[in-house]
């Protein structure tokens, strides 16, 4: 009964925060027209108005819609869904206003973000690596009979898929940041918001910077469950 309870919070604590993202999210995709100028628009708009014209805005193809409304430092290029950079609901712009958050920390130098940019490239190829030592353990305990290369492999290959839930929880601060010292500020200040829809733009921007904490959890879950499967403790 114990473990049903604790399964039970686990899942709750994993996904209700991603089901809260996504309904917030949802919920102000519409009206699409509610704001005269689309999130793309207004993302580019913004940029030029912060001497920022050398950062592009590009739209998401389908190929690339797994990754997400990001601001990629390395290519200084805000990317958005097709919904956010078409659109002209709350959520697009204000998702739109929160990526050129990032492209300002970048420009300002906030050292979190390019922690995080070094980090995010270590961790990719670190998984990749962890995934490639997990597949090649049962040669060394199976084919090989060789269980402390075997052993020594799982270790390596675990710690190398932890790295994920790392780098997703040092992600907050910078969200958060993108979110109310940057985003909010501007949207605010340049009045581009109708003066009922602020109470909503900062649950959006809240659902922003949550999206990163979300994942971290599910990292975390993914990490047990390898554990359960290698039958660690």
């Amino acid at each position: 009964m114990i473990w049903l309870v604790l399964i039970s919070v686990l899942a709750l604590l994993v996904f209700l925060p991603q089901w809260w993202v996504k309904r917030v999210l949802k919920r102000y995709e519409t009206p699409a027209d509610r704001y005269p100028g689309t999130g793309g628009e207004l993302a580019r708009h913004l940029l030029n108005q912060l001497g920022l014209e050398a950062v592009s805005v590009e739209r998401l193809d389908d190929k690339s819609l797994g990754m997400g409304d990001h601001y990629d430092p390395s290519g200084r290029v805000i990317r958005l869904s097709p919904s956010h950079f078409d659109g002209a609901s709350l959520t697009a712009v204000t998702v739109a206003a929160h990526e050129v958050g990032h492209a300002i920390q970048h420009a300002d130098g906030y050292q979190p973000l390019l922690w995080r940019t070094t980090l995010v490239g270590w961790m990719q190829k670190l998984q990749k690596i962890g995934l490639f030592l997990i597949a090649l353990m049962p040669v060394f305990l199976i084919a090989l009979r060789l269980p402390r290369a075997g052993l020594v492999l799982l270790v390596m290959g675990l710690a190398a898929l932890a790295s994920g839930v790392i780098v997703h929880l040092m992600t907050l601060p910078t969200e958060l940041d993108a979110s109310f010292r940057r985003a909010l500020p501007l949207l605010k200040k340049g009045r581009y918001l109708k003066p009922e829809d602020e109470p909503h733009a900062r649950k959006i921007l809240t659902a922003a910077s949550l999206t990163y904490v979300a994942a971290s959890l599910l990292g975390l879950v993914n990490f047990w469950w390898w554990l359960r499967v290698l039958r660690l403790p």
